[in-house]
């Protein structure tokens, strides 16, 4: 899919699948293009080539969309003056979604004890949770999630990563969009990231934070380890303290190479981390940046 704003390109070209199962991340800088192509699956956004499909069909031309898709986009778009329950309980009607599944909604976001309270008066958590009940309310298969733990207390935060984890275990296409790596390293199987609107990943989180990994070594006799990782293909730089910074061998092949050379090794601890690996993999990408004083 391609989407221009006028002699902005947004989206360059951009192709990937989000398959059933599983949660998977949609990450990149500030200005990548998550929030255009999120839209352009919903046809919000008018794409200049290309195209999306949910179940092989266009948004558009789904017969019942809010029961086949359920989206939290922006937590705001509620009149301030309706109540919880009434929010939903319009968006339902206009949707032929019974009225029964309101309450279940509320219930299951939380929200029960105050369904009839203003929107108006929520904290920002609280309009978190009645947006993700308006993405439950068709109890869809497929859900895409904008920063959905904006605002949100850390249960808050506990509680949407178990849902999420739980939606995919049911069998259902969970996309979500999010800048804290913390989270994303706890909820998500797969990642795709996107860089000034281009494709850079589409990967499993795991092999995503292993690639290029460093792992910290601390042996008695590390003299006798180093050539015998040199020669296993590994890069060897020397860290602080007389470690070593090994690259390119996975902690398991190291602890083999040190029990073959006799070597005991005092520590071994892999220095890649989720966050790590995204600023690695965006750092060309960054369209934004400040200066650290």
């Amino acid at each position: 899919m391609t989407k221009r704003y006028g002699n902005k390109t947004a989206v360059d070209g951009l192709t990937f699948s989000v398959h059933p199962g599983r949660v998977t991340g949609f990450l990149g800088p500030n200005g990548a293009g998550k929030s255009t192509t999120m839209r352009a699956i919903l046809g919000l956004d008018r794409l200049d080539a290309g195209s999306v499909t949910v179940n092989g069909r266009a948004y558009a031309g789904l017969p019942r969309p809010m029961r086949e898709v359920g989206a939290l986009l922006d937590a705001r778009a509620v009149h301030p003056r309706r109540t919880a329950r009434n929010h939903l309980l319009c968006i339902a009607q206009t949707n032929a979604i019974p009225a029964r599944r309101v309450d279940e909604v509320l219930r299951l976001v939380g929200l029960e004890s105050v369904a009839g309270k203003r929107a108006g008066g929520f904290s920002l958590g609280m309009g978190q949770r009645l947006g993700i009940a308006v993405a439950l309310l068709g109890d869809p298969k497929v859900l895409l999630f904008d920063e959905p733990v904006n605002g949100l207390d850390p249960e808050g935060i506990k509680w949407i990563r178990e849902l999420m984890r739980g939606l995919a275990a049911e069998g259902r296409t969970v996309l979500v969009s999010s800048h804290l790596m913390s989270e994303m390293a706890q909820t998500a199987d797969h990642l795709v990231v996107i860089g000034r609107g281009k494709l850079i990943a589409d990967i499993g989180i795991t092999e995503f934070v292993r690639q290029g990994s460093n792992v910290l070594v601390r042996a008695e006799e590390h003299e006798l380890l180093v050539p015998l990782l040199t020669e296993a293909g590994a890069t060897v730089h020397p860290g602080a303290d007389g470690a070593l910074i090994v690259t390119g061998l996975e902690p398991r092949e190291i602890g083999r190479a040190a029990l073959a050379a006799g070597v005991v090794l005092t520590e071994l601890t892999p220095q890649r981390s989720l966050e790590q690996a995204y600023m690695d993999l965006t750092r060309d990408s960054i369209e934004f940046q400040a200066s650290v004083a």
